[in-house]
């Protein structure tokens, strides 16, 4: 089953890899965002590393007002933030828990919403950290 997640957040909030790696080191996950990774820039395949495995995420960087008209009980969270960052896995265990991780570094520490399109639900960060760390349990 693939994961997918829409990160809404301000463009000026939107991390380096540095900063992002940075993130999400402080969450004990034991994730690498390949040096690639740059904001705006990157699109399609995402390689990362879990765990000492390949792993990786399809990433892609959007206008959030599109999203927006789909979901349109999400502007009032949304507020200011103007930028859409959508992570998605293909369905292989290890991609899952590297997009519940990314979207749980940004949600932590950038101040961004993290919604699931699938549900039209809102995760915060405690729910993403607890799903990644329980997901990451469960990897071979």
């Amino acid at each position: 089953m693939s994961q997918s997640q829409s990160v809404i957040l301000n463009r000026s909030d939107v991390p380096t890899r540095e900063a992002l790696q940075e993130a999400i080191n402080g969450l004990k996950f034991k994730l690498s965002v390949d040096e690639s990774y740059a904001p705006f820039e990157s699109s399609g395949y995402l390689p990362c590393t879990i765990n000492g495995e390949d792993s990786g995420v399809n990433i892609r960087f959007d206008a959030l007002e599109p999203y927006l008209a789909r979901f349109p009980n999400l502007q009032a969270q949304a507020g200011q933030r103007d930028t859409l960052i959508t992570l998605r896995s293909e369905g292989d265990p290890r991609e899952d828990v590297c997009v519940l991780m990314i979207a749980a570094a940004l949600a932590q520490n950038f101040d961004a919403i993290v919604h699931s399109p699938k549900k039209d639900v809102l995760s915060p960060a405690e729910k993403l950290i607890s799903q990644a760390r329980s997901q990451f349990a469960d990897l071979d």
